[in-house]
């Protein structure tokens, strides 16, 4: 049986909570949303949910122009074979979280605007909105194959956690916003963040969508 990806915005009581994992990602990455949909089963067995610290990471930072466009010709070294390997990595670790997927890889959607407004709600609102508009935006994607770089979209999603399509074209075309969240994904690069999702907890860290008995160790050393 398929699930959606679990919830917690809903929960109670997530903003106080203590401690944090902190976990580096790119909407568009399905490794992304199949981490977090284990780490979703795993706040599932914990009494109170940990909090997720996001830090945003740009795969398509290699195959940006100066405008923040995707130069699709660029390449990157990811040819059929790469991405027939990475469907069927895809379909293998859906079937065992029981995860809902829609599509299985998204290389025609850019994720910048998704990530420019999920960066705005976390700077300027409280946590629990920026997570419905997070949790959104991933089962939009993933459970919906709806296109996340689309502003009309992001509108619908954000209005969903109750912000308003003002606030959301406010913030999307914040030229020092923008510049932010690139000094964001660098900094995540000079930190040795090379792939995602990366999962960090005191000290240790978890790559990959590794399964929630993996994440249990990370956080609680079991």
């Amino acid at each position: 049986m398929k699930h959606r990806f679990v919830s917690l915005a809903r929960t109670a009581d997530v903003s106080s909570t203590k401690p944090a994992v902190t976990v580096y990602s790119d909407y568009v990455c399905p490794f992304c949303y199949l981490g977090r949909t284990s780490l979703s089963r795993y706040q599932q067995t914990r009494e109170t949910a940990l909090r997720i610290d996001w830090r945003p990471f740009d795969l398509r930072s290699q195959k940006r122009r100066p405008d923040g466009t995707i130069d699709h010709a660029v390449d990157d070294g990811k040819d059929d074979a790469y991405f027939e390997q990475a469907k069927q990595n895809v379909r293998r670790l859906a079937e065992k979280y029981g995860a809902e997927m829609e599509i299985e890889i998204a290389t025609d959607i850019d994720s910048l605007p998704a990530q420019m407004l999920s960066y705005y709600l976390r700077e300027h609102h409280d946590y629990e909105t920026w997570l419905a508009f997070d949790e959104e935006v991933f089962s939009a994607l993933w459970e919906n194959g709806r296109d996340i770089g689309d502003r009309d979209v992001l509108i619908e999603l954000a209005e969903v956690a109750g912000i308003d399509a003002e606030e959301v074209h406010s913030a999307l075309d914040d030229e020092t916003l923008r510049e932010e969240l690139r000094r964001q994904f660098s900094e995540a690069r000079t930190q040795g963040i090379s792939g995602v999702p990366t999962f960090a907890y005191d000290g240790h860290v978890a790559r990959g969508a590794v399964p929630p008995e993996q994440l249990e160790r990370l956080v609680e050393g079991v």
